[in-house]
């Protein structure tokens, strides 16, 4: 092992053993809960993506059209080509946080932000809809087996020297997620797809949090490490914790020892909650005053109180008749009948009365609000009662931003301030998402504030969708709003370039009429698709003077040959333009047989000996094509428009039925 000559050294002996010297100041049990944990991390991974292909293809097979179904198959070969290297990012992160135990001055990992709910504006949806479904998460790991890594946490704080709390746990579900976000941010699929492997990670790694938890609380016990505190029942995988309720006397042991790492988490809400009480005082005693008389009136318990608004919230008036509902005045009245029939003074404990003001004070202020359509205020103000209940259960409401209930009233309030901007159909659905949102809080929610946070999801799901079907409706308003404008501007070229080449000019028909309907075309779909500025339009417009060009007469001896070397790749070109732009067949071969006589016409022109006249020219004289004169400017129509003018049409002088017209007279 001590090889000095040996000069090379392994580059992966780093990454493997990082820091040989924190390692060395870890406990031995430590050590051996880390690893034992790491093997079982190593095996629920190893799971997930054994499952997440057949995942991702049912999803694939169920996707509505090509494109969402090419969204899952490149997501299933994004994870099979990065398969390992996320284990190994996830395991290594997971070794670094163990490290850090060890040091003195723990350097807290890198955790997300707090979401500010209140500047919604400023958060990337993606990031928001990933956040909540990690609080989701983790919420439903603490409320399953939040008891046992409290033991766990409170016994590490014996063996490190810097305090821990079940947030900066290694094992705790805060950071295991956050292991799992660092690794997989190679991932290159969207967030739906990230949500997808989120939730394969719940099922496959944090379900099984328990066991984690389980096996280092025995590892610790066995090495002597606070066995005084009760160990907890196995639970088994389909199991929620209160199915298994633990003794009055456990709970007590276990509260009083979690109290130590838990002190300085719930210090900080307990400060933002006492500095809002202080600015209450002024409003205390204004529910169920205390008559003078009464000296032993008895403070209701908070679960009492809950009771009580559990009540309450089963006779919620409906939206429309919400107006009159003064939730203090319900309540006192119902504790008047609870004094009344015990036959005890029963009032409402300080700290349950501020709750009730801020909460109050709070729906007051949105309910004030002018901006709120009244239908929706309506329907938000039936939504006090379950969220004075959870500020009741959960102070943090008060100090947390990013509360899931807080977020979901945030959220509802922002959706329903831009309610008048939208069609009726958005408006009718917005309305129907929040009142079922309202409809299962008052039915389904007594003191499980997990609910929050499922709807949280689902309404930034449905204003996702609906702010993505938004920002589709309105793009394709202003692509069509642009395209008409391009269109006209295409247009008024073309009708340009048209004018100066035929206004003033006496020309055969069938060329005017294919120039104006036919060529202009050609060139409308050119400047569109290329731009005046293109090779493709300046083609276009040579073809245009060719064509004009080749009908005309002409007296220079040249001519003959320029036409002889002209009209082959002029008729080529005429054809391929009139064959892009769609033009009818049989329109066009009839217009090619008219060109054609046009060209032998003009060719015998200018073979002739100037000055000459033979008899087939006196015969092309009397049945020679019909000519237009063009002496008012071409307008050309888009789709829809109807044609106003037309070009004025003025036959020549020499013409047989203009004569003969005179002759009569």
């Amino acid at each position: 092992m001590q090889n000095d000559g040996n000069k090379v050294v392994p580059l992966k002996a780093g990454a493997d053993h990082p820091g040989s010297s924190p390692v060395a100041r870890l406990p031995v049990v430590l050590l051996q809960v880390r690893d034992r944990a790491a093997q079982q991390l190593k095996e629920s991974l190893q799971t997930l993506f054994d499952n997440a292909d057949d995942t991702l293809f049912e999803m694939a097979d169920r996707a509505h059209n090509n494109a969402e179904q090419n969204i899952f198959f490149e997501a299933m070969r994004d994870l099979r080509l990065k398969r390992k290297s996320i284990e190994r990012n996830f395991l290594d992160k997971f070794f670094e946080a163990f490290l850090r135990l060890g040091q003195y001055e723990v350097a807290e990992p890198p955790m997300p932000e707090p979401v500010s709910y209140d500047k919604l504006a400023l958060v990337h949806n993606d990031d928001l809809e990933r956040t909540v479904a990690v609080d989701a998460m983790v919420v439903k790991v603490m409320s399953r087996d939040g008891i046992a890594l409290g033991q766990l946490t409170t016994r590490l704080n014996v063996l490190i020297p810097q305090p821990l709390t079940d947030e900066t746990n290694p094992l705790g579900p805060t950071l295991l997620c956050d292991y799992f976000l660092q690794a997989g941010r190679s991932l290159g699929v969207e967030i739906k797809v990230k949500l997808i492997i989120l939730k394969l990670f719940e099922k496959y790694a944090l379900s099984n949090a328990d066991q984690l938890y389980e096996e280092a609380n025995q590892l610790l016990i066995s090495a002597g490490v606070l066995p005084e505190l009760k160990a907890l029942p196995s639970r088994r995988s389909t199991d929620r914790i209160a199915s298994v309720p633990p003794s009055s006397e456990a709970l007590r042991a276990d509260n009083a020892a979690i109290l130590q790492a838990t002190e300085s988490l719930d210090k900080s809400v307990q400060d933002v909650f006492s500095a809002l009480q202080e600015l209450l005082v002024h409003v205390r005693g204004h529910l169920t005053p205390r008559p003078e008389s009464v000296t032993d009136a008895r403070p209701i318990s908070s679960q009492d109180l809950l009771r009580l608004l559990s009540h309450l919230q089963q006779y919620v008036p409906k939206a429309e008749e919400s107006d009159d509902f003064d939730l203090r005045a319900q309540l006192e009245q119902l504790i008047s009948r609870v004094s009344a029939r015990s036959g005890k003074f029963r009032v409402v404990g300080t700290m349950d009365e501020d709750v009730i003001n801020l909460i109050s004070m709070l729906f007051e202020f949105i309910l004030d609000d002018r901006n709120l359509p009244s239908s929706l205020r309506a329907l938000i103000g039936r939504l006090q009662i379950p969220m004075l209940k959870v500020a009741v259960i959960d102070k943090s409401f008060f100090s947390r931003g990013s509360h899931p209930a807080r977020r979901l009233l945030n959220e509802i309030a922002s959706a329903a301030l831009g309610w008048g901007g939208r069609d009726d159909t958005q408006r009718d659905s917005l309305y129907a998402r929040i009142d079922q949102i309202v409809q299962r809080l008052l039915h389904d929610f007594v003191d499980d504030p997990a609910i929050f946070t499922e709807l949280l999801v689902d309404f930034l799901a449905f204003t996702s969708d609906e702010r993505r079907r938004s920002e589709l409706l309105e793009q394709r308003t202003r692509d069509a709003e642009q395209g008409r404008a391009l269109a006209e501007l295409a247009r008024q070229r073309v009708q340009q370039a048209l004018n100066d080449r035929l206004l003033g000019k006496t020309l055969p028909q069938v060329v005017v009429r294919l120039l104006q309907e036919a060529w202009s075309k050609v060139l409308l779909l050119t400047c569109l698709k290329h731009g005046d500025q293109s090779v493709e339009w300046t083609s276009g417009l040579q073809a245009m003077d060719d064509l004009i060009w080749s009908v005309e007469s002409h007296d220079e001896p040249e001519a003959r040959q320029r036409l002889l070397e002209l009209v082959p790749g002029l008729l080529k070109s005429l054809r391929d333009g009139l064959s892009s732009a769609a033009f009818d067949p049989f329109a066009t071969s009839e217009f090619f047989s008219q060109l054609e006589a046009l060209h032998v016409q003009a060719f015998s022109h200018v073979t002739k000996a100037p000055g000459t006249t033979t008899v087939g020219d006196q015969v092309a004289s009397d049945h020679g094509p019909t000519m237009m004169a063009v002496v008012e400017e071409i307008v050309l129509v888009g789709p829809g428009e109807q044609i106003q003018t037309e070009p004025s049409m003025q036959l020549p002088a020499d013409d047989e039925g203009l004569m003969q017209v005179e002759k009569l007279r």
